[in-house]
């Protein structure tokens, strides 16, 4: 299996360094082929701007949206955007590791995706019309391949609990699961979560280091989350609401997981 490991921290002496190196060398003496792109390492240019395309459209003015269609089309688009897209594409199966920054991904892992994640590669793809929206929500240039986060949070699993100040983590990260890897088609499988980082030893490491290997070696089992596909029947399109008969009387984030 090829394996890109999208990695987004600061400090190779970290913890999210060490669970880093344990990833890889896991997965390679599994057999598989592991890519690693450590933003931080490649000075990744977080920012999406028009110098991400070698000849926009309109020199007077930047649409992120169309000029970011017209560079995909055309083969205009930097080379790093390129070079990532690339390593996407070679995948079967994608993590993307991160320390949870205010109740996000970092902000150059962000800009990797909106970045990398162009028009009529991740979005815009397929057919839209009132009886289909789009190739998207378990469709897409990415169907076919699966992901998983392994994130690192400073809080106590509590905090991050059904009735835990945070809120609960599967909330927290929806955004990530369903809208930037679900989206373009991803099976998305459920995370690996280390809370309270700040209080770890050797002890408390190994037992991560064992439950992470544990989740690594089952990649190509793991059974991936539920969400419901846009074009299956669940979704009234255009409106791209649930039907009524769908999930009756749940509503939220919860509503879109059979």
């Amino acid at each position: 299996m090829n394996v890109l490991l999208v990695y987004a921290h600061p400090e190779p002496r970290s913890l999210n360094g060490a669970l880093r190196d344990f990833t890889i060398e896991r997965l390679a003496a599994a057999g598989h082929t592991v890519e690693v792109s450590d933003l931080y390492a490649m000075n990744w240019k977080a920012v999406l701007d028009a110098e991400d395309t070698t000849a926009r459209l309109d020199a007077g003015r930047f649409d992120a949206s169309l000029d970011s269609k017209h560079a995909y089309k055309n083969g205009l688009q930097s080379a790093d955007i390129a070079r990532e897209q690339q390593k996407l594409m070679r995948a079967d199966m994608v993590i993307l590791q991160f320390p949870l920054w205010w109740f996000s991904m970092p902000a150059i892992l962000k800009g990797w995706v909106e970045r990398v994640y162009a028009y009529g590669f991740a979005y815009g793809v397929g057919e839209h019309s009132d009886v289909r929206w789009g190739s998207r929500y378990g469709e897409g240039n990415l169907a076919g391949k699966r992901a998983m986060l392994v994130v690192t949070a400073g809080g106590w699993a509590s905090h991050y609990g059904p009735r835990g100040i945070n809120g609960p983590m599967e909330d927290i990260l929806f955004p990530i699961h369903h809208g930037i890897l679900y989206y373009p088609g991803f099976e998305v499988l459920p995370p690996y979560v280390v809370h309270r980082t700040s209080r770890m030893d050797e002890t408390r490491f190994e037992t991560i280091r064992r439950e992470l290997g544990e989740r690594l070696d089952s990649l190509q089992e793991t059974k991936p989350i539920a969400f419901r596909p846009q074009n299956a029947g669940d979704y009234e399109i255009p409106a791209l609401t649930l039907r009524e008969e769908v999930a009756p009387g749940r509503v939220g984030f919860a509503a879109h997981v059979a």
